[in-house]
């Protein structure tokens, strides 16, 4: 009787394993399941970030990152204190096409040089004042001068997605072939690259040749089926939002239920993720995420689609 029983058990829970991982449904490590992502980045909110970046990156389709010292910047256009610095005006129309603007400091303070009560003050008036000017707060932050001692980085971290710790210059020598191959190392590696400039045609780093750049991006836009460009704040809270995700999933008949719990706050960390479902036994599937319908992308051998990590259960229809 006991070893009837104790068989019986170990079929039930064979069978839970097995019903368990029928379909492998995962997060994507980028959006949209690609192999690599890419942010592009431009320090010290010059002049030629709205006049030459701004419309160069409109016509790709592509969305870049800013990052401004508010003391630095233009107040009245019609009355310019220094004609290789953005005005507040040109950053708020950048920011409401899309594009990030963000954190690097109020006055540019070097971490290694100024107190943690100077740092403080100048990263809270640095967000203030993109918050009054843009109407969003920043939520990201590039040290100055990229100094960053370990001790004072909390500074800049409490209340955001992430900062930028590690760049790849773009601008001043490289070559296109260059920044192919730091391309095609990322999609190898899997990686995200962030790019850093400062100048395109003046100032630090400044391109020795602008036409290098216009025709990498051109690359890299033909290759957006592997790469994601995206800000540096989508990708970072993405990348955040995938490692700290857990999916409880159950299966019944022809449905398959998903709740996403989300360990990151809700309100810094709200980006869509991409969740992969690898077909078998099924071809295609229409998916809920509470009432409302999300499109799914079909292929061959999985479906995708993105889904709120904060919006509770998804339900997958297959067919």
């Amino acid at each position: 009787m006991k070893k009837t029983i104790l068989i019986s058990l170990l079929t039930v829970l064979c069978f839970a394993v097995t019903a368990q991982n029928k379909y492998n449904v995962y997060v994507a490590k980028y959006q949209g399941d690609r192999e690599a992502a890419i942010s592009y980045t431009f320090d010290d909110g010059l002049s030629e970030h709205y006049t030459i970046v701004f419309p160069e990156f409109e016509k790709r389709g592509l969305k870049g990152t800013f990052w401004i010292n508010g003391s630095k910047v233009n107040e009245d256009p019609q009355d310019i204190r220094d004609t290789t610095r953005v005005t507040w005006l040109q950053l708020k129309e950048m920011s409401d096409y899309g594009h990030e603007i963000s954190n690097h400091g109020w006055a540019h303070r070097n971490f290694g040089r100024h107190t943690e009560e100077e740092i403080r003050e100048d990263i809270a008036k640095n967000d203030s004042a993109i918050f009054v000017n843009i109407g969003i707060m920043p939520r990201t932050f590039c040290y100055p001068n990229n100094t960053r001692p370990r001790e004072k980085m909390y500074l800049a971290s409490e209340g955001r997605v992430g900062t930028r710790t590690e760049q790849r210059s773009i601008g001043s020598k490289p070559t296109l072939a260059e920044l192919d191959k730091w391309v095609e190392e990322l999609i190898k590696n899997n990686g995200w690259g962030v790019g850093m400039t400062h100048g395109i045609t003046y100032g630090y780093d400044a391109f020795r040749d602008q036409q290098i750049f216009w025709d990498h991006l051109d690359k890299v836009v033909k290759q957006q089926d592997q790469v994601w460009v995206d800000t540096f704040h989508d990708i970072a809270a993405y990348t955040e939002e995938q490692k700290n995700i857990r999916l409880e999933i159950s299966e019944k008949k022809n449905t398959i239920n998903i709740l996403p719990v989300m360990t990151l706050d809700a309100e810094l960390f709200n980006v869509p993720l991409t969740m992969v479902i690898e077909k078998n036994g099924f071809r295609t599937a229409t998916v809920k995420q509470g009432k409302n319908k999300i499109p799914v992308s079909d292929s061959r051998d999985k479906i995708l689609f993105d889904f709120d990590p904060n919006g509770g259960m998804i339900q997958v229809k297959i067919k």
